[in-house]
């Protein structure tokens, strides 16, 4: 059972695409290390119902929010800075995935698929730096993908966009380190989430789906201790999944021309 961390205890941390997955079971983790959440994502309901599993409920606010609207996200930046004051964390995990091959993929979806997975972090990580450097600095996390650092089958704009990510993030870190700001991404490789469910095929419809590969990795739960571990330790570069994954990251760094021939002989589908 986690404890109260001081790392992380009273820290303000604003996690983007809290209504399930990935993000819940991060909220789940980091509230019972004692921090005080924002919980954003589309659906009310599904925040409340987060919230009230979480220790403290009514310790944590509840923001929904569209990411890629950018006035909301100006709106939810005052809210914070209203009702909080500050904020030492901003997770950025809200997202969405792909299963198309790209003969398959429509503008209109390469381009959703950046609006939810780039600029929408971008935009919401600028409009929040202003909070979280007053007290010196804070933390920014990214949530991007294995598939972010090698590039697979039925998920060309999705990699295309959490690869973006990942080097705006490491340009960010290098632009603020010295006002106090750290910098961190998350690598995930399969976890068991509705993250193919949500995919988005060709046409821009969602999959409807489980893949096998999904069904079979690793929890939400495991993920978000092995997460948190990392990130309290001041990890700033974090590959979390199975030992294909991890492979796979290490060879992406090691030795591209190998990486490309694993690729193209794996099955992700």
């Amino acid at each position: 059972m986690t404890i109260k961390n001081p790392a992380v205890h009273n820290k303000v941390i604003w996690i983007t695409g809290a209504s399930g997955g990935i993000g819940e079971a991060l909220a789940r983790e980091l509230a019972a290390a004692g921090a005080r959440l924002i919980l954003s994502a589309r659906r009310q309901p599904e925040l409340q119902r987060v919230r009230a599993s979480l220790p403290n409920a009514a310790g944590h606010l509840l923001l929904p929010l569209d990411i890629t609207d950018h006035a909301a996200i100006s709106a939810a930046i005052n809210t914070v800075t209203e009702q909080i004051g500050g904020l030492d964390w901003l997770i950025n995990n809200a997202g969405i995935s792909q299963r198309a091959l790209i003969t398959d993929t429509t503008l209109a979806t390469d381009r959703k698929l950046f609006e939810v997975d780039y600029f929408a972090q971008v935009s919401l990580t600028r409009q929040a730096l202003p909070l979280l450097l007053a007290d010196g600095g804070g933390k920014v996390v990214f949530v991007s993908s294995v598939a972010g650092l090698v590039g697979t089958q039925y998920r060309g704009s999705y990699s295309a966009a959490k690869a973006a990510l990942h080097l705006w993030a490491n340009s960010l870190r290098a632009e603020l380190s010295e006002q106090g700001l750290t910098v961190a991404s998350l690598f995930p490789g399969f976890v068991k989430t509705d993250v193919s469910l949500n995919a988005l095929t060709g046409d821009g419809s969602a999959l409807g789906e489980m893949d096998d590969a999904q069904a079979n990795a690793m929890s939400a739960e495991q993920f978000a201790e092995k997460a948190v571990k990392a990130l309290v330790k001041g990890n700033s570069y974090i590959v979390i999944g199975g030992l294909k994954e991890r492979l796979a990251a290490w060879v992406s760094r090691l030795s591209p021309e190998l990486l490309y021939k694993i690729v193209r002989k794996s099955k992700v589908r």
